[in-house]
């Protein structure tokens, strides 16, 4: 399921292809009868594309989704992995209940989804059918970094390479949807991708000495230069596969998550400096590959999203926001319910939209709300560069 090896066409699509081709070698009048209702084909499905653009309909037509846990909606749910959440008390706030969601609801890229105007989720990868892909994709994983080894000890997860394979795999469906190269790269270059990576290459790697090395190998500098080499890497791949619209999310405050207070927080409220620092290196020289990329590809936009900024602003200002509860996860087990992530059949916490955190890692459906909010329409300066999404969308 999670191969590089290509979905099958629908049996239409294919029967009708093949017809296409017989009818050109053999028999001249048919082609031309052929050719005129695979013409009307791709008109049928480009019209049902253009009424995206009406009045009321999404801003963009599709949008596609690269990430970790923050962001999975389902596609570990078959993988043999720790990294699971399809079962309560995850999904409780969630219309359908759980759906490997990290979360007690919905999640960031759930709300801006909402808020490009799409009225139905983006599908996982793993899931999603036929021309469901027009609106976009979900390749996230739970517990996959930006390096090949992040996460492998928590056992399945789909590492940023391997979501942009899939991808791949993604246009080439879209190519036989609309009949040929030219319209799917039309109709890609209008749509967002979003990408959230690095995370896990800190909790689940650097930060991780009983099962990783390279805290001894690289000095934080020397470890985000690798990481941004990697995910340059992969932005190029996707540029060469349609991408023209970059979401970038920076690394939110890991430093300050029940799971870090819980290891290394004297008072339970500290955050750890040395994490956060090493994740701000980290997001100064992915917004500075935003400006880079941003000259090299001029036909393509990028923007950066200052998670860390936001994630500063609801630790500093939780009032403002409606939270009252941001050192402790409302659903674990052990010190700031950060020990030992939300248990199959665990009762959470009642009045879950005051808590900053859901679990030891990840915020709750309220924090989610807020920094897509942000993200979408910029509160402040410093939360996208060079601009927010909305403004993206409309380019």
């Amino acid at each position: 399921m999670y191969s590089s090896s290509h979905k099958p066409e629908s049996p239409s699509t294919a029967g009708f292809k093949e017809l296409f081709l017989i009818s050109s070698l053999d028999h001249p009048a048919i082609f031309v009868i052929v050719k005129m209702m695979w013409r009307a084909q791709v008109c049928l499905v480009l019209m049902v594309v253009g009424m995206q653009y009406v009045e009321g309909a999404p801003q963009v037509p599709c949008y596609f989704v690269f990430g970790d846990s923050l962001v999975d909606n389902g596609n570990n749910n078959q993988l043999s992995s720790l990294a699971r959440a399809d079962y309560l008390p995850y999904g409780i706030d969630y219309p359908d209940g759980p759906s490997g969601r990290f979360s007690n609801g919905k999640t960031t890229v759930d709300f801006v989804a909402e808020l490009l105007g799409f009225d139905s989720i983006i599908g996982p990868y793993a899931s999603v059918n036929d021309d469901e892909i027009l609106q976009g994709v979900n390749y996230a994983s739970a517990a996959a970094g930006i390096r090949e080894e992040t996460g492998r000890q928590l056992g399945g997860r789909i590492t940023f390479s391997g979501q942009v394979r899939n991808y791949q795999n993604t246009v080439s469906q879209v190519v036989n949807l609309l009949g040929d190269d030219v319209s799917a790269a039309q109709y890609l270059s209008k749509c967002i991708y979003s990408i959230g990576m690095g995370s896990n290459d800190y909790l689940n790697n650097y930060f991780m000495p009983l099962y990783y090395n390279t805290g001894d190998q690289y000095t934080p500098d020397q470890y985000a230069d690798d990481l941004i080499n990697r995910y340059a890497t992969q932005l190029r791949s996707l540029y060469d596969y349609g991408a023209r619209k970059f979401v970038l999310f920076g690394i939110g405050q890991i430093g300050c998550s029940p799971n870090q207070l819980a290891q290394n927080s004297p008072d339970g409220r500290t955050c750890d400096k040395r994490v956060n620092d090493a994740n701000q290196i980290f997001n100064n020289k992915l917004r500075s590959l935003v400006g880079q990329f941003n000259n090299q590809f001029t036909d393509a936009k990028f923007i950066f999203i200052n998670s860390f900024g936001i994630n500063q602003d609801l630790l500093s200002n939780p009032g403002a926001y409606g939270l009252r509860v941001t050192n402790v996860g409302c659903c674990g087990v052990g010190r700031n319910n950060g020990q030992i992530t939300c248990l199959p059949g665990q009762s959470p916490c009642p009045n879950r939209n005051e808590y900053l955190f859901w679990d030891a890692f990840h915020p709750t459906e309220a924090a989610n709300g807020i920094i897509a909010r942000r993200a979408y329409a910029a509160q402040s300066a410093s939360d996208a560069f060079p601009f927010d999404i909305r403004r993206l969308a409309q380019l």
